[in-house]
């Protein structure tokens, strides 16, 4: 058997930051956000959480950690965005203060 031949599991990053709906609002009143979403690279993560963000109305972002899920998430809030995730596309998950 070569390395073509394993089976990858696929990867799924997970981008945190902060977002704003409006670029005038007070940094007090930032959004926390985790993203999932699978990309080939960090900066394809990266730009593709930004252009999600974006599409959602979101108009200023920081996005300050970036990493790999290893496997399914454990927490129930993260299930179902992991599981979007896996199907293409970015799910964003927002959080209250």
């Amino acid at each position: 058997m070569n390395d073509n031949d394993l089976e990858m599991d696929p990867v799924v990053y997970i981008v945190i930051g902060r977002v704003w709906k409006d670029e005038d609002t007070s940094p007090d009143a930032a959004i926390t956000i985790h993203a999932f979403l699978m990309a080939p690279d960090d900066d394809d993560a990266v730009r593709k959480t930004l252009e999600a963000l974006s599409s959602q109305g979101f108009t200023e972002a920081d996005l300050d950690q970036i990493g790999v899920i290893d496997g399914e998430p454990d927490e129930p809030i993260y299930e179902g965005a992991y599981h979007d995730a896996l199907s293409g596309n970015v799910a964003i998950v927002t959080l209250a203060d």
